[in-house]
């Protein structure tokens, strides 16, 4: 059992702890032989421990349960996300005794599905983890950098960590909005202008470049630069050099440049819309952020990431979501991604008076998925067959545990044997979910 990555302890009837692994002691911070006789509230300060114990509930509707998220609190005052799944504990002749739960830290993967800032950002996206693995010699560099992805996915976020990260920290990081410069003003917002340069430019005005001088400098959607502008900024890249408007000198440009865009820089390359030569010295460096819908594992990551910067301000004690607005969270699309995550919560943050937010407390749109019809479980007017219920609830399962078909299983507390034939039974044509595909 200590062998285990996984917290395991059981109970009995009258919730005493009779057994408590190693794995789970290094979990919540309590060693085995001190949480062994207490009452398993004691030892797990969880929210709204006694009104939603998953354990509680299992024994009491004499079924398993799996893959419940919720925070547990440590010994140290630190408050971790875990997933929990329990089950009813017997003995040899079949009667409950008690149960069993097991739990695992969703801030502490394993290091081949886990990556981590200095700030506590962490993320088990492999793809993500993987950008947040080489962050740090990236950083160290002066390589330019390409960031990709929608909009709302954290460019900008990348983007400082990276300036955090390098030798040029002290230095200033200066953003500035590409697609939101008119057109006419977008040389000189971003080069400066020399007194005399037209009417009205009574002095010297730096531009970005100069503003950013030492430091770090993002041109966030670049992709709308127009095509004479791109050219000047190649010239910057080259040569290291940039000219204000007016100017009849080269001024020196000691800058590190970052680019980010949610547009496909390649579709556009080929269209004809963006210098193919910029695109190759932009894309020395390149990193996608996947969209929030393809990492719904790090949504309580993120939550409480997000919540614990806003608890440093103090004003009120909220403890995270209740079990009903995580699943409705859960099962959310997130267009605008975590910027769409941060404008959720805050709006939540300002309804809840304390302790869980609540479902009345997220926004009707978000509400709105609280009880859907037919028609939009479906995508149809047609309402579900449970043959069809059961088909999607496996997909997506298995989906979201990045095609771990034995992942998916354990989530839905099925055997693989149930799993390969509700997946069959819709999709003998589709390779994607065929016994050939079987993991």
């Amino acid at each position: 059992m200590d062998s285990v990555a996984d917290g395991i302890f059981t109970v009995d009837r009258d919730w005493n702890i009779i057994f408590f692994s190693q794995s789970a002691a290094d979990i919540v911070g309590v060693q085995p032989d001190t949480a062994v006789g207490k009452k398993c509230w004691e030892v797990f300060r969880t929210e709204d421990c006694q009104e939603r114990c998953v354990l509680r509930a299992s024994i009491a509707e004499d079924r398993k349960i799996v893959g419940r998220v919720l925070m547990v609190e440590r010994a140290d005052g630190v408050r971790v996300p875990v997933s929990i799944s329990a089950a009813p504990l017997r003995d040899h002749k079949g009667q409950v005794i008690g149960g069993v739960e097991t739990f695992r830290d969703l801030s502490a993967a394993p290091a081949k599905a886990v990556g981590k800032l200095p700030d506590g950002f962490c993320s088990r996206d492999p793809n993500l983890a993987e950008i947040l693995r080489i962050l740090p010699q990236v950083a160290a560099s002066e390589a330019t950098v390409l960031l990709l992805g929608e909009s709302g996915t954290g460019k900008e976020y990348f983007a400082r960590a990276i300036h955090s990260l390098s030798p040029r920290h002290k230095g200033p990081f200066v953003a500035v909005n590409c697609g939101a410069l008119p057109e006419l003003l977008m040389e000189s917002e971003l080069f400066g202008y020399k007194a005399g340069a037209f009417t009205d430019a009574r002095r010297d005005k730096p531009g970005r470049f100069q503003l950013a001088e030492g430091g770090t400098l993002l041109l966030d959607e670049i992709g709308d630069l127009p095509l004479p502008l791109q050219a000047k900024i190649l010239r910057v890249l080259q040569e290291r050099v940039f000219e204000p408007l007016g100017g009849v000198a080269g001024v020196p440009a000691d800058v590190r440049v970052i680019a980010a865009t949610n547009r496909d820089l390649e579709r556009m390359v080929a269209e004809g819309q963006f210098r193919q030569d910029l695109y190759y010295r932009l894309n020395v460096v390149r990193m996608t952020l996947p969209p929030l819908r393809e990492r719904k594992g790090d949504l309580a990551l993120l939550i409480e990431h997000i919540l614990s910067r806003r608890r440093q301000s103090g004003g009120k004690d909220i403890q995270g979501l209740s079990f009903e607005a995580m699943r409705l969270l859960m099962a959310h699309p997130f267009p605008g991604n975590i910027r769409e995550l941060e404008n959720i919560l805050e709006y939540a943050w300002i309804l809840c008076p304390g302790g869980l937010i609540q479902v009345e407390h997220l926004p009707a749109d978000v509400r709105a998925c609280e009880h859907p019809g037919p028609s939009a479980q479906s995508g149809s007017s047609q309402p579900l067959t449970m043959d069809e219920i059961r088909f999607r609830a496996a997909v997506e399962a298995v989906e979201r545990n990045g095609g771990n078909r034995n992942a998916a299983c354990r989530e839905l507390g099925i055997s693989k044997d149930t799993l390969r034939r509700i997946l069959n039974s819709k999709s003998a044509t589709d390779d994607d979910f065929s016994d050939r595909a079987w993991t």
